[in-house]
């Protein structure tokens, strides 16, 4: 029984010494993500979810997805009644979510787009990123054409988040909820490699009922 037990001991030091051993195998983190990250908050039912205004260049080429810790009922209902909402994060290293890191970030919060119309709401607020849904990397992307493809986060029972793979300039950024009632196609063919948000929905007209949650085309432009 003795040695048994001895066993289970240096197995479990073991397990704990290689599991330190993985951690610090972590790369340092790249300094050329640091940055005032920008990012849209949208909402399904009572969740907030964060997605990076992605960039053509560092720090924020990198479209990104993360489900937001919130138990501010003001905020939820700033995201949940306004058109648009978006933040301004104060500096941080992007790579922390990248690696999908639980952290909380302050930031400040605008209603529509903070570098165009949008009015500060909320300044210097504590935003907690608690779960990483999605991450992808713009180093090799498509050249911008009509044929489209997006990647799909399942949420809970079946509702969807659709995100739209972005191709070189000119391209768009799109977001879209859909509780998902039939198969529903993830490449689709438009009129032109920029359509119009009205003709992307209708693609997606017959998956089930849909939310559009964020578009973008001027940041994408060029």
């Amino acid at each position: 029984m003795k040695k048994f037990l001895l066993a289970i001991l240096l197995v479990t030091l073991s397990s704990t010494g290689f599991a330190k051993e993985e951690a610090k195998e972590l790369p340092p983190l790249d300094p050329s993500y640091m940055g005032e990250h920008k990012m849209v908050l949208v909402n399904h039912s009572s969740t907030i979810y964060a997605s990076v205004m992605t960039t053509y260049s560092r720090p924020s080429n990198v479209q990104i997805l993360y489900k937001i810790e919130n138990k501010d009922l003001a905020l939820l209902q700033t995201v949940r009644d306004g058109d648009l909402t978006t933040i301004k994060a104060k500096p941080f290293n992007l790579q922390r979510l990248m690696r999908g890191e639980k952290m909380v970030i302050m930031a400040d919060l605008y209603s529509g787009h903070l570098d165009r119309d949008g009015m500060l709401v909320y300044e210097n607020i504590p935003i907690t990123f608690a779960k990483k849904l999605y991450v992808r990397e713009l180093d090799d992307i498509k050249e911008s054409s009509n044929q489209h493809e997006y990647d799909v986060v399942s949420l809970k029972k079946n509702y969807k988040i659709y995100i739209h793979k972005i191709q070189k300039a000119p391209s768009f950024a799109h977001l879209l909820n859909i509780d998902l009632e039939a198969g529903c196609l993830t490449r689709v063919r438009t009129s032109s490699a920029v359509p119009k948000e009205t003709e992307l929905l209708y693609k997606f007209l017959n998956c089930g009922t849909m939310k559009p949650l964020y578009f973008e085309t001027k940041d994408y432009e060029s």
